[in-house]
């Protein structure tokens, strides 16, 4: 009978430890409370309307035909007050986020698709270089849960998981452009990459960029997200694409478009004073190029209309008081008082 009862024990024994076993090989998950699921199933955005996806697209504008083309790829600091509109708030306050939250969620919930960012800082919108969005979520170490499996899985991420307040720093790409077909000179965003910028003890922060985003895919959501500009006027009267398109925002610039695909600190040997000298060059480049497209009036020719025109008013002016004072210089008549004249016939 003993032997029959250890048996038992040691089975009973050999489930119990495989019960706890498998429990600390699954992946840990942190306890939510009620308000937490509750925020985590309604978190997500609402999907474009085809009304915004047709504005978007009318929106579009082509600029692979153009006759002059230049890229410029600028850094913007969100240290900057010019710039801090799209650092606030910090966290989500009802409907109203900061511009790096709302591109993470739109990415991890697969509305939009980010792109890798490469060693030379290169963007390229193709299948090739899509990102990997547990990939991502592992690289920078950001706590996540999933729902359901294959091609149906879903991340989920919390609003205090998200490293809003390390995103400090955005890389985007300006395209200036000549259009011969209104000949108006313009620029656009093209591109956009948030940077997390960490302090890990070096002369300067570490600058880690995160993933590409195509403007065009995330134009229709930003254009509906409204932000403070200004600390005098508190009235959300700007979108985030207004911010852009407005170019309210600036931005050091850290390399254009060349046949060497080098950045400009490469290009002057990582000297400061030479860097700043060649970001303002480019800067005086492009605004003489805008500047020049016209060609500009003949100032001769306008200075002699403007002579022309006042010895025209001196002419008249002066015939004028030519005529008042010949008028005031002619003798006034005077009038001959005469008395009645006595009649022949009563002398008589």
């Amino acid at each position: 009978m003993k032997p029959f009862y250890y048996i038992i024990l040691i089975f009973l024994s050999c489930i119990f430890a495989q019960d706890v076993l498998s429990q600390t090989q699954q992946t840990p998950q942190r306890r939510q409370t009620p308000r937490q699921r509750t925020e985590t199933e309604n978190n997500d955005l609402p999907a474009l309307s085809v009304r915004a996806a047709a504005k978007n697209a009318d929106q579009f504008k082509n600029i692979d035909n153009m006759v002059w083309i230049r890229d410029i790829y600028r850094w913007i600091d969100l240290n900057d007050i010019n710039n801090s509109a799209l650092y606030f708030p910090e966290r989500p306050v009802g409907d109203r986020m900061n511009l790096f939250t709302l591109m993470f969620k739109l990415v991890l919930q697969g509305k939009i698709t980010g792109y890798r960012y490469l060693l030379d800082g290169r963007e390229i919108f193709t299948d090739d270089y899509k990102l990997q969005t547990e990939d991502m979520l592992k690289n920078l170490e950001i706590y996540y849960t999933t729902q359901g499996t294959g091609a149906q899985t879903k991340y989920i991420v919390e609003d205090s998981d998200i490293p809003n307040h390390e995103v400090l720093m955005y890389a985007i790409k300006e395209v200036y452009y000549f259009d011969q077909t209104t000949g108006m000179f313009n620029t656009k965003v093209t591109a956009i990459c948030p940077m997390l910028v960490r302090d890990e003890g070096g002369e300067e922060p570490a600058r880690y960029p995160l993933f590409w985003l195509n403007y065009e895919d995330i134009r229709p959501y930003i254009s509906r997200v409204v932000i403070m500009t200004s600390n005098l006027n508190n009235a959300l009267t700007y979108t985030i694409d207004d911010f852009f398109n407005k170019k309210m925002y600036k931005g050091d610039i850290e390399r254009t478009t060349n046949m060497m695909n080098r950045t400009l600190a490469e290009e002057v040997n990582n000297d400061p004073e030479k860097l700043k000298l060649a970001q303002d060059s480019i800067e005086k480049q492009l605004k003489f190029f805008e500047e020049k497209l016209w060609v500009p009036e003949d100032t001769t020719a306008t200075a002699n209309k403007k002579d022309s025109k006042k010895n025209q008013n001196k002419s008249a002016d002066k015939k004028e008081k030519e005529e008042k004072a010949k008028k005031e210089s002619k003798p006034k008549e005077q009038k001959i008082e005469t008395g009645p004249t006595k009649s022949v016939r009563r002398t008589r």
